[in-house]
């Protein structure tokens, strides 16, 4: 048994060392975050690994779609592991299956604290069921023809950590990575990590772990390596703030935008991805440029997006100017607490929550609860149900009136119809024209009509002569169920029994 396990350790570092290439700087997988380019860019600016976003194993083993998005690749996009969720040993394994031709270890998530994985089941919340994620780890590293990686939050206890880390271990686990933070450590209580939770698993375990956690710039990386002596340092919020933060040069918001424009153009991805990561790398200058958040959220295409990084660059370089002149002075009157220039890229670091914050969480509580009553009664302040949820979400959002799109019908709120002479919607006009006998040539409503046709076939009234115009007169004998023949204009429209109705076809405008 020994000689087993010490033969597993040889090649899970003989993995990380050949597969791997000895991997240090390594980007963190990040829903919707990750995606090709973003990969790319960072592998430019010295990522040595890169993990896919987070799939959800069940959708990828269903939906080809899915699959054929998330194994989007080049050859210069590796090493690469794919990270999957999942609650079930079959499925996981099939979900692998798929992928392992397209990177060098399949990675599954055990560390997702976020509501959905909660509902999901999945992530984080996978952490007190051992004997499941025991047989999802053991079931693929049995199965795979590459490693199987797991990443994990820890414990509040240390000794639970580490236990938690040998059992993935002993399960076939290949390479750990140790998110220094529980499940709980979300949101506004992030806090810390916790390197010495991370220090002890390294401690414990016989295979490869990274440390995940705390690392916003380049002497994190390097002093998270000497503390922990783990073989590698990953990075998520640090990487979407600064792709090149693995190179430690400062490096203007602007230069690497534009550098992901031109990636994204090469490896289309969704539009949302992108606003997403330029609004983290933009972070700071939209706090000076405000006029520009809103332009941005509303870009259509890439080369809209080109637009506002043009406008951000060309309304920073007067303060780039003043900078260059005299930076002392620049410093200390505009850059206020930040550590550079806030167009260069640079960490965000979450405000810390103070006591003084409770009685406002509370006060955002009571707000929310009244709105909830308000949706509940009915009785929203003239919003939609939809829009009184938005406000739950954020009580301070403002509503612009929308406007209207259409003209209303002159009856009822609908869009009249275009081409309707009485300025009705087609629900209104055609009560109309039922009940006053009338014809709405743009609704192609012929109540008028219709009753002259029953006349002449009812009393074989051959001299009739119905006061509509030809297309008329066509429209409302397919409707009435006549055979029409028209040759031409001149000539007479005929019903089926040979009964001339319309000797000369007058137009409406004649009559």
């Amino acid at each position: 048994m020994e000689n087993n396990i010490s033969q597993q350790n040889v090649d899970a570092f003989s993995f990380w060392r050949e597969k791997l290439n000895s991997a240090k700087l390594i980007v963190a997988p990040m829903v919707d975050q990750s995606e090709l380019p973003w990969r790319l860019l960072s592998r430019r600016h010295g990522a040595e690994l890169c993990y896919t976003p987070m799939y959800h194993a069940t959708v990828f083993v269903r939906d080809a779609c899915y699959r054929k998005e998330a194994l989007t690749s080049s050859s210069a996009d590796r090493p690469l592991i794919v990270q999957f969720c999942a609650n079930d040993p079959e499925t996981l394994l099939k979900a692998a299956q798929y992928a392992e031709a397209y990177c060098e270890a399949v990675d599954l998530n055990l560390g997702c604290p976020q509501a959905i994985a909660k509902r999901g089941h999945y992530g984080a919340f996978l952490q007190d069921e051992w004997d499941l994620i025991y047989n999802m780890v053991k079931l693929c590293a049995e199965k795979l023809n590459v490693p199987i990686t797991c990443k994990m939050r820890i414990f509040e206890d240390v000794n639970k950590t580490v236990q938690y880390a040998q059992m993935l271990e002993k399960a076939g686990c290949k390479l750990l990575t140790v998110h220094g933070r529980t499940r709980e450590q979300k949101g506004p209580n992030t806090g810390l990590a916790s390197w010495e939770h991370v220090k002890a698993v390294k401690s414990a375990v016989n295979i490869p772990v990274f440390c995940n956690g705390n690392i916003q710039c380049l002497e994190d990386v390097y002093e998270c390596l000497n503390d922990t002596g783990v073989e590698g340092v990953m990075t998520a919020e640090g990487n979407l703030h600064n792709p090149a933060i693995f190179e430690g040069r400062q490096m203007a918001a602007w230069e690497l935008g534009t550098e992901y424009l031109d990636l994204v153009e090469q490896h289309p991805c969704p539009l949302s991805s992108v606003r997403g990561h330029l609004f983290k790398l933009f972070h700071h200058l939209l706090l000076v440029h405000t006029e520009l958040r809103e332009v941005l959220g509303s870009c259509k295409s890439v080369n809209e997006v080109r637009g506002v990084i043009e406008s951000i660059k060309q309304k920073s370089m007067v303060d780039v100017e003043k900078y260059r002149a005299n930076p002392e002075e620049y410093k200390q009157k505009y850059q206020k607490h930040l550590p550079v220039p806030y167009w260069i890229c640079q960490p965000y670091v979450r405000p810390v929550k103070v006591d003084g914050e409770k009685k406002d969480e509370k006060d955002q509580h009571n707000s929310k609860r009244h709105l909830l009553d308000l949706i509940k009664n009915g009785n929203g302040l003239n919003l939609s149900r939809n829009k009184l949820k938005k406000l739950c979400r954020n009580p301070k959002k403002k509503f612009q009136p929308r406007e209207d799109k259409f003209d209303k019908c002159s009856q009822c709120l609908n869009p009249k119809g275009l081409k309707c002479q009485f300025n009705l919607c087609k629900a209104c006009c055609r009560k109309k024209m039922n009940s006053e006998q009338l014809d709405c040539s743009g609704h192609k409503l012929y109540s008028k009509a219709k009753q002259k046709l029953k006349s002449v076939h009812a009393n074989d009234d051959k001299t009739c002569l119905l006061e509509v115009d030809k297309q008329t007169v066509v429209t409302v004998l397919s409707t009435v169920g006549s055979d029409s023949v028209i040759q031409s204009e001149d000539e007479a429209v005929h019903i089926s029994n040979d009964v001339p109705i319309v000797d000369s076809v007058s137009h409406a405008s004649d009559t």
